[in-house]
């Protein structure tokens, strides 16, 4: 049997010796509870000995000389293994080799094999272990367990014994795992040759013999684990060892070492630091929850947010910090963390701190705790006060919804040029993005084109609402006042927060009435260009948030952006209108007529959207009963085209009086139209065209049109075109076909002649003339709208006005992207017996029978009231041709609508009406030709020139002038 002696003071390190007691002493009162108490150091010759003061049990214990003898085979307190020798230890840790290894192995138990000598008579083998219940008894053997979260689940303890050869005779399975050694190979090792490096072996062996001389030894050593059979060098340590002498049953001297890893003892003292830096210098709360979901330690942070000193909050669950609700949310969580072991990160808790009624928010992370041995302890909670985070997040948030909500409206507001369009786009960004409901109410004045309403300075005026949004079931104002229908006129009371917003420009609260749907109501003028245009309502009900100044400012901001998007499109409506009167007053008022012509004619303005263009007709009668067709284009679209169109066609009508040829009237037409967008004038225009200059697109006019005179006496029309669509016939019984007109250059772009030609159209033949809205658009190009067009004119037999309908319905005329001008004639001739026609030679005696032939012809047609001033006014003709002009003459009476009478000749002067004096003699005839007739004049033709008079027919309902009283009148 072996001794144990207490302690030994010739320690070279007292500080190494009483760590390496430290250890000792936890390690035996694991595993013994104290039952060493009992035990006595027999005294020994070496007077080395030392008495010592206190015994691993804890029990006081005499000086050696006066230690009680140890009867002969009375055994020891500890443990009998299976070898010789005993490991006195701290722990059960069996080794494999011949003694028993008392480790620190505190989860393995402990037993002491049955029939050992010593089991029966063991004294203190009853005595419990501190903490530990009483161990279940099994014949004569007790066995034992570390308790829960005993030190020895985390310091690494192992033991050998050396004999006394100086060679290790007993290797613990702590010491296997420890040095990664096997028992195997450590018996018979010498341990200082195997673990010191060879510059400490010396003093290593200088020690060992100290130790087998029975002196006790601690220190930190370092060692290295032998090399593998693999001649890998072994890892390097730090162990700090107790050496306690021993004696073998022989009487030789041995030795016990007890061993503890300084690296896990390194690690337990950082992380005890830590864990103190958590619990006092932390700037997060911290709580240590256990397995009852009880608070078990908290840390100062937290003390001081929720009061009260550490220890006060020990014990309490959440249900002590926060709401009922959230209290049972996180305790489930904590249930479930405890649970499965997954931890939660940034959960989010919401509650309120001892003292203030401010609505708190931390974020809290949960893992749960563990101990040594990898049992569940509890569940660490870390939390971090994020309110100041969370209201900035919020600030940030509103801050991105306002920036995309004004990024939104002014993506979708203003799209249209349309008032009430532009007011519901408003609404449809705010509701429910803003508000719950809205509306838009804006000046009736306005909205009818006045520029200043009454009564607009106080807020009186009236109003019209345009447009009214809600996302509440299409609920109107309830509790406010009475619903205003959409597109009703009305007006707010002089003391009403509307009528104030309107009066001062600036946005009002309007305060929500008792037990109604809205509970905030702000009403905001709509201000564009210093001008307020209107009012818009936004209201939001009950349950959502109450306006604040953040919501007041988007507001104004949302209403003068709709504003100003508003007075734009009221502003291009008024344009818009008066441009479109503008050109219909240009056109031709109501049905024209024509002679020898069926008219029909349809103009449809572009919508609001595409302006009014430049698209014009006109029909003008032209004397010897020929008509003049036009129809042009003027590149472009809103009132500057509009004016420009009105110019060409007062110039196409002055040019049409002259009796221009079709050719020299757009020759005449390109000139005006190039000075146009010259201040000078044509000339300045024609001057400047002849010098490089760079050209102002935005003041150049251009134009195309085509022009037409048909003659209904010999059913002969003339054509020139300038850049136009070509002109469709169609003959009886023929399809539909364009005529080859060559096209010319535009009007405005100058340098280039037209060309002219004349086409003879058969009776009851269909002519069109059109714009290019007509047979063009986005969807439809050029040459399929030709086509199209030709295809609809299938039947020109029809009433003219049905052809027109036809046309317009069959093709794609609603697009809107272009004013539509259509203009149709049928051909109806002057019938033979309608024309009367003679040459007369060039002699006094033409004179008496062209009044001669003009009696007769008037005769034949029923025009006896004529024939008085006809007689005269065709004496008066003939007669100046003969004076004046050259050639034969030709005499020619045409009835149609009027009678008209024209006197043919050679001569080139065109004759002029002058005022004669009293005392003249001649000089009246034109005179007289002129208070006769209903209209007289004359124009050039290719073989000279004609002068003609227009008298109306008797059942016209003009009254006809005497002829006695006109020539009174002359003196």
């Amino acid at each position: 049997m072996s001794e144990i002696p207490a302690k030994a003071t010739e320690s070279e390190d007292p500080s190494d010796g009483a760590r390496a007691e430290a250890a000792g002493g936890f390690a035996v009162a694991g595993a013994t509870g104290g039952a060493m108490s009992d035990a006595m150091t027999e005294p020994r010759g070496d007077a080395r000995t030392e008495p010592t003061n206190t015994s691993w049990g804890g029990a006081p214990s005499g000086p050696s000389g006066d230690a009680r003898p140890r009867a002969a085979g009375t055994p020891t307190d500890t443990d009998t293994g299976t070898g010789a020798g005993t490991d006195s230890g701290a722990g059960a840790d069996t080794g494999t080799g011949t003694g028993t290894d008392l480790g620190a192995d505190m989860d393995r138990a402990t037993a002491v094999p049955p029939g050992a000598p010593h089991a029966a008579s063991r004294g203190a083998s009853h005595v419990e272990p501190y903490g530990e219940p009483p161990g279940e008894p099994l014949g004569d053997t007790m066995w034992q367990s570390s308790p829960p979260g005993s030190i020895y689940d985390y310091i690494k303890v192992a033991s050998f014994s050396i004999g006394a050869d100086g060679l290790v005779d007993q290797w613990s399975l702590r010491a296997e795992q420890l040095f990664g050694i096997s028992a195997e190979r450590a018996l018979g090792m010498d341990p200082i040759e195997a673990f010191f490096e060879p510059d400490q072996r010396e003093r290593g062996q200088r020690k060992m013999a100290e130790i087998l001389d029975g002196r006790e030894w601690t220190g930190v050593v370092p060692f290295r684990v032998p090399t593998t059979g693999d001649g890998e060098p072994g890892e390097e340590g730090l162990a700090e060892v107790y050496v306690m002498p021993t004696t073998t049953e022989d009487g030789e001297r041995a030795a016990v070492c007890i061993v503890v890893d300084v690296r896990t003892l390194r690690s337990i003292e950082t992380d005890l630091a830590a864990s103190q830096a958590i619990f006092g210098q932390s700037p997060f709360g911290f709580l240590l929850i256990d397995t009852d979901l009880r608070v078990r330690r908290a840390n100062k942070q937290f003390a001081s947010v929720f009061g009260g000193n550490v220890e006060s909050h020990r014990g309490r669950t959440v249900h002590d910090y926060l709401p009922r609700s959230e209290a049972e949310r996180v305790a489930a969580t904590l249930r479930r963390v405890l649970e499965t072991g997954d931890s939660i990160t940034d959960m989010h808790v919401t509650g309120f701190i001892p003292g203030s009624d401010e609505r708190r928010h931390w974020s809290v992370n949960l893992y749960r705790v563990h101990s040594g041995s990898g049992r569940p302890i509890g569940i660490a909670w870390l939390g971090t006060d994020i309110t100041s985070r969370r209201a900035a997040a919020r600030e940030a948030a509103a801050a991105r919804r306002n920036l995309a909500l004004l990024n939104e409206a002014g993506a979708r507001i203003g799209n249209s040029l349309d008032l009430e369009t532009t007011a519901r786009e408003l609404l449809d960004v705010v509701v429910p993005g803003f508000c719950d409901l809205a509306t838009v109410d804006l000046y009736q004045g306005l909205l009818a084109g006045d520029e200043t309403p009454r009564a607009l300075a106080d807020g009186s005026a009236e109003l019209r609402r345009v447009a009214f949004a809600s996302a509440v079931s299409d609920a109107p104002f309830i509790g406010g006042p009475a619903p205003v229908a959409v597109g009703a006129v009305h007006h707010y009371a002089f003391n009403s927060p509307c009528a104030d917003a309107l009066r001062t420009a600036r946005p009002q609260q309007v305060p929500a009435e008792d037990g109604g749907l809205i509970q905030s109501t702000l009403a905001v003028p709509m201000v564009a260009h210093d001008t307020v245009v209107g009012l818009a309502q936004f209201s939001r009900t009950k349950g959502s948030e109450p306006f604040g100044d953040r919501d007041r400012a988007l507001a104004v901001e949302l209403a003068a952006r709709a504003a100003v998007c508003i007075d734009n499109a009221r502003l291009y409506r008024r344009e818009h209108e008066r441009a479109l009167i503008l050109q219909r007053s240009l056109l031709p008022p109501g049905d024209p007529e024509a002679s020898g012509l069926d008219i029909a004619c349809r103009y449809l303005p572009g919508n609001a959207a595409t302006e009014v263009g430049g698209d014009w007709f006109d029909v003008i009668e032209l004397p010897g009963h020929r008509t003049a067709l036009v129809v042009g284009d003027v590149m472009g679209r809103g009132l500057r085209a509009a004016v420009a169109m009105g110019e060409l066609r007062t110039a196409v009508r002055t040019l049409a009086l002259l009796d221009l040829e079709p050719a020299e009237v757009l020759s005449a037409l390109d000139e005006i139209a190039r000075g146009l967008g010259t201040p000078g004038g044509v000339q300045q225009a024609t001057r400047a065209a002849r010098q490089p200059r760079d050209a102002d697109l935005s003041e150049v006019y251009l134009a195309t049109c085509v022009y037409a005179v048909y003659d209904s006496v010999t059913r002969r029309c003339t054509f020139a075109n300038a850049g136009h669509l070509p002109p469709v016939l169609v003959e009886p019984g023929e399809s539909a076909l364009m005529l080859d007109v060559p096209p010319g250059m535009p009007l405005g772009v100058g340098g280039e002649p037209f060309e002219e030609v004349e086409v003879e159209l058969p009776e009851g033949a269909l002519l069109a003339l059109y714009t290019d809205g007509l047979v063009e658009s986005r969807d439809h190009p050029l040459d399929e709208g030709l086509q199209a067009f030709v295809g609809a004119l299938t039947d020109p037999s029809r009433p003219l006005e049905d052809v027109c309908d036809h046309v317009l319905n069959t093709l794609d005329t609603h697009h809107g992207e272009d004013d539509i001008a259509l203009l149709m004639a049928r051909v109806q001739g002057l019938p033979a017996d309608s024309v009367g026609d003679w040459t007369l030679p060039r002699e006094p005696r033409s004179v008496g029978r062209a009044r001669e032939y003009a009696r007769t012809q008037l005769t034949a047609w029923d025009l006896e009231p004529l024939v008085d001033t006809t007689e005269l006014l065709v004496s008066e003709l003939v007669t100046n041709a003969l004076r004046y002009g050259e050639g034969e003459i030709r005499l020619r009476l045409l009835l149609d609508r009027t009678l008209v009478c024209e006197v043919w000749d050679a001569g080139l002067v065109q004759p002029r009406r002058r005022r004669a004096r009293d005392t003249d003699e001649g000089g009246r005839g034109l005179q007289l030709v002129g208070l006769l007739s209903a209209a007289w004049g004359s124009r050039r033709t290719p073989a000279g020139k004609t002068v003609w008079f227009e008298l109306p027919l008797p059942d016209g309902g003009t009254p006809l002038t005497d002829p006695a009283e006109a020539l009174l009148s002359l003196f």
